[in-house]
């Protein structure tokens, strides 16, 4: 396994729309090495979601493992779509590893489903709820060439993650 470069915002493989996955290929031993490799960078850089434009492959891939009471399973989505979006919005805090130090409010519905294939090319239909929620919408939003703050409404809450640390860090259990 490897730790992977993370692409930084000003990358233009940051706003770009990735390229979808063959299914034939998703048993391959390139391709199982490289889901290895983005949750060995994910945990690095202690992501709790990553998608592979973060690591310079325009490829639909998005993995996430966050432990906790409010945690997200080990996840694999490749190809995902979202087929459902629920009518309640959350804000949170949201940082993203393209972009260093900073967080943001970002306001997004708290439950989607979402159909992808897995691991082991399986297409599943997943029901999720609060982060993962989120977590999912952030990372999906990477593989349409969006950022976190492409979806800010307010930039006033746009901060360095030092001041967020000092003044905001309080009102926030969860960041993503």
């Amino acid at each position: 396994m490897a730790v992977l470069s993370i692409a930084k915002v000003g990358n233009p493989i940051l706003r770009q729309i990735a390229n979808p996955v063959d299914p034939a290929s998703i048993g391959s031993r390139r391709f199982q090495e490289f889901l290895d490799d983005m949750f060995e960078t994910m945990v690095k850089y202690e992501g709790i979601g990553l998608a592979a434009p973060q690591v310079a492959q325009s490829e639909q891939v998005v993995v996430m493992e966050c432990e906790g009471s409010d945690g997200i399973p080990q996840t694999v989505l490749i190809n995902p779509k979202i087929v459902f979006y629920g009518p309640t919005q959350s804000e949170m805090w949201e940082g993203c590893l393209s972009i260093d130090n900073m967080r943001g409010k970002v306001v997004r519905p708290s439950m989607v489903r979402v159909q992808a294939y897995d691991r082991q090319g399986v297409l599943q239909d997943i029901e999720a709820n609060g982060l993962f929620a989120v977590c999912i919408q952030h990372e999906m939003d990477h593989l349409l060439g969006k950022l976190f703050i492409d979806r800010m409404t307010d930039m006033s809450t746009l901060t360095q993650l030092e001041e967020f640390d000092v003044y905001w860090k309080e009102e926030s259990s969860t960041v993503i």
